[in-house]
């Protein structure tokens, strides 16, 4: 099992399938015949990720945002 295996990574669930199956036969596992899956499960995990990085850094302009809006209007009171 992949360690990135999680429910945030549901999206990638049959990359990980296929790569657990190619696993199975021991000889594609050593000679490199598991890499092209490998290399698509790394690029779903990516995607996944960067999305993920996207909507934190929008998450936190708009807490910012507030922040500065809050500071002004504390400075605006005095």
């Amino acid at each position: 099992m992949h360690p990135q295996e999680s429910e945030r990574f549901v999206v990638c669930k049959e990359f990980f399938q296929a790569l657990e199956a190619c696993h199975a036969d021991n000889w594609r596992k050593w000679t490199g015949g598991c890499n092209n899956v490998k290399t698509e499960l790394n690029m779903c995990l990516r995607k996944v990720r960067l999305e993920a990085s996207a909507r934190n850094r929008e998450h936190a302009k708009e807490r910012r945002k507030k922040i500065e809006n809050a500071w002004k209007e504390l400075h605006h009171d005095d």
